[in-house]
C-alpha cells in the first residue's frame, strides 16, 4: 500500500505579539502519513533527483507548500510600491562594501544592506532581461537596447546609475550553452557575445551612499546543467604567485582575436580600460571617494571574482568588493589567501538547494585544507568572502520538490533576499518586491498565485504586424543595432560631460 501526504494548517488560537496575518498564513505544517490506494511510487526520475539532493545536500522538500490565503496577500500588495523609501547610508558605506566583512549584519540582515543586495542583484538581472536570445535574429547574442537606453527599458533608473560601456567576451574553448549564435548568416558577429556593462553612480546616489560607486555588471548563465562538465577539469596560473584559476572562465575573461569585431582586446581588457578611465576622473581629477562594486549570477559571479583579482593587483588604494549570486567555486586556496591579502571583499549569496555553488569541487573543496599538508592538493578549489545562505522552504510562495533551474533562477534568489530577516525568523511580510517576477523564466510560484511559468518574453515574439497586416520580424532601431566604434564613444562622452 503506497503512502501519501496530508497536510494540516494549524493556527494559533491567540495572537501573540508581533504575528500578524502573514504569520499565522506560515504557521508549521504538520505531516500525516495514510495508506492511499490511489497514490503511486515515485517515479525513476523522482527517485534519481531525491538521490542527486542527497548526495549535494540540496535540502529538498518532497512536497509544496499550499496556502489558501497566499493569493489574498498576494493581491492586497497590488497597489503598494515594490520597493522601500531609500535612505541615506552614507555613513555606513564601508559596513556595505564589507569593511568588517559583513559581521553582525547578516544574521539579523540589516535592512539597509538588504536593499543594496537587491540592487546590485537586479545589475546582475538585467544582463539576462535585456539579452537577445533570438537564435532567427542577425543580432543573436547582442543587448537589445544601446548603452543610453538600458536602464530605462528595464525600469531601473531609479537607481540612479549611468552605463557607461558594454563588456563583450568570446571563448578559445567550446562551452556550451553560453555563447548564443544566430542561425542566420549576416549576423552582427560571429564569434563574440555581449556579457555585461560599467555603470557609475550620479551625483544624487554618490551622495546618498556616500562615495562614487563604479558598478560592473557580468552575465551569466541559466541552465547550470548544461555547463557544469566543462568547468571542472583544470586550472590555470593567475598572477605571479601560487593562485589558479577554473580554465573555461579565465578563458571567457581573458580570450581575444584580431579577427573579431568585439573581441580585439578581451573582456579583461575592456573592463580595465574603463575601470581605469572611471578611478582617474573620479578620484584623481575630481578628489572624490570611490569604490568598485562588481556582481554577477552563476558564471557571472566567478567573472566578477576573476575581475576583482586583476582590480586589486592594479589599484592598490581602491576599495573592491563582489557580491555574488549562485556563483561557482572559482580558484585554489592560495588564489583565495591572495585575494584576501589584497583586501577584496567578497559577499557570496547562496540557496541552499542550490548546486552550482557546490560546484566544482564537489568532493575535493575548502574543506580538505586540514589536510593540505598531507595531501598537497594546491588544485583543491576553494570558495572565497562571506555567505549568506537563504532556503527556498522559507518562502511560503515557492513549491517545493526538485526544480534545479528554479533554485539557480537570479529572480528566486532575490525573491528570498527581499523576504529574509534571519535564519531562525519567518519570510518577512514587508517584503515588498514583486512576487510575479519569481516566474519569469520559471515555475518556481505555486499553484495558487495563478502567475504562469516563463512569462517573460517578447510580445508574439518579437513579430509585429505591418501595414499590410502580416506578422513581421521588425527592424531593430538604429540606435539598438550593436556598433563598437559608437559605444566607446558614448562611454568616453559619458565620462567628459
Amino acid at each position: 500500500m503506497a503512502l501519501s501526504t496530508v497536510r494540516h494548517n494549524h493556527f494559533l488560537a491567540t495572537r501573540e505579539p508581533g504575528l500578524n496575518r502573514f504569520n499565522m498564513v506560515r504557521a508549521q505544517h504538520h505531516h500525516v502519513l495514510l495508506d492511499h490506494p490511489k497514490t503511486k511510487t515515485p517515479n525513476r526520475a523522482t527517485r534519481l533527483a531525491e538521490s542527486l539532493s542527497h548526495v549535494l545536500h540540496l535540502h529538498i522538500d518532497p512536497t509544496s507548500h499550499k496556502n489558501l490565503d497566499l493569493l489574498s496577500v498576494h493581491e492586497e500588495k497590488h497597489s503598494t510600491p515594490t520597493m522601500s523609501p531609500r535612505e541615506n547610508i552614507s555613513q555606513k558605506w564601508r559596513e556595505i562594501q564589507g569593511y568588517h566583512n559583513w559581521e553582525d549584519i547578516l544574521d539579523p540582515l540589516q535592512p539597509w544592506l538588504r536593499r543594496e543586495i537587491v540592487k546590485y542583484g537586479e545589475f546582475a538581472q538585467a544582463t539576462y532581461d535585456a539579452f537577445d536570445y533570438d537564435s532567427f535574429s542577425e543580432y543573436c547574442g547582442s543587448c537589445r537596447y544601446n548603452q543610453n537606453k538600458l536602464f530605462e527599458k528595464l525600469g531601473l533608473t531609479r537607481n540612479s546609475y549611468t552605463v557607461t560601456r558594454y563588456i563583450y567576451a568570446m571563448s578559445h574553448i567550446e562551452l556550451p550553452r553560453w555563447l548564443e549564435r544566430s542561425h542566420v548568416a549576416d549576423t552582427w558577429s560571429k564569434d563574440s557575445n555581449w556579457i555585461g556593462f560599467v555603470a557609475v553612480s550620479d551625483d544624487d546616489e554618490t551622495r546618498r551612499i556616500g562615495r562614487r560607486d563604479i558598478v560592473v555588471a557580468w552575465r551569466g548563465t541559466v541552465a547550470p546543467c548544461e555547463w557544469y562538465e566543462d568547468f571542472q577539469r583544470k586550472l590555470d596560473p593567475i598572477g605571479h604567485g601560487d593562485a589558479k584559476v577554473e580554465h573555461g572562465f579565465l578563458s571567457i575573461y581573458k580570450s581575444k582575436s584580431e579577427t573579431t569585431r568585439y573581441n580585439k582586446s578581451s573582456a579583461s581588457d575592456q573592463v580595465m580600460k574603463e575601470v581605469t578611465k572611471l578611478v582617474n576622473f573620479y578620484k584623481g581629477k575630481k578628489g572624490e571617494e570611490v569604490s568598485l562594486t562588481i556582481t554577477g549570477h552563476s558564471l557571472g559571479g566567478a567573472l566578477a571574482l576573476i575581475n576583482a583579482y586583476e582590480v586589486a593587483t592594479t589599484f592598490l588604494d581602491l576599495p573592491v568588493s563582489v557580491i555574488s549570486f549562485g556563483a561557482p567555486r572559482v580558484g585554489n586556496i592560495a588564489f583565495k589567501d591572495e585575494l584576501h591579502q589584497m583586501g577584496v571583499k567578497l559577499l557570496r549569496v547562496v540557496v541552499k538547494q542550490d548546486w552550482v555553488p557546490k560546484m566544482p569541487g564537489l568532493l575535493f573543496n575548502e574543506k580538505l585544507k586540514m589536510f593540505d599538508e598531507i595531501t598537497g592538493l594546491e588544485w583543491v578549489y576553494t570558495h572565497v568572502g562571506a555567505e549568506l545562505a537563504l532556503d527556498v522552504h522559507s518562502s511560503p510562495y515557492l513549491k517545493g520538490g526538485m526544480n534545479l533551474s528554479g533554485f539557480h533562477s537570479l529572480e528566486t534568489y532575490l525573491h528570498l533576499i527581499d523576504g529574509y530577516l534571519s535564519h531562525e525568523t519567518p519570510f518577512r511580510s514587508e517584503a515588498r518586491r514583486d512576487i510575479a517576477l519569481v516566474n519569469k523564466s520559471c515555475d518556481m510560484l505555486v499553484d495558487e498565485l495563478r502567475i504562469p511559468h516563463c512569462w517573460y518574453q517578447l510580445a508574439n515574439k518579437g513579430l509585429v504586424c505591418n501595414a499590410h497586416g502580416r506578422w513581421v520580424k521588425p527592424k531593430r532601431d538604429n540606435d539598438d543595432i550593436p556598433s563598437h566604434a559608437s559605444e566607446v564613444f558614448n562611454a568616453g562622452l559619458g565620462v567628459v560631460m
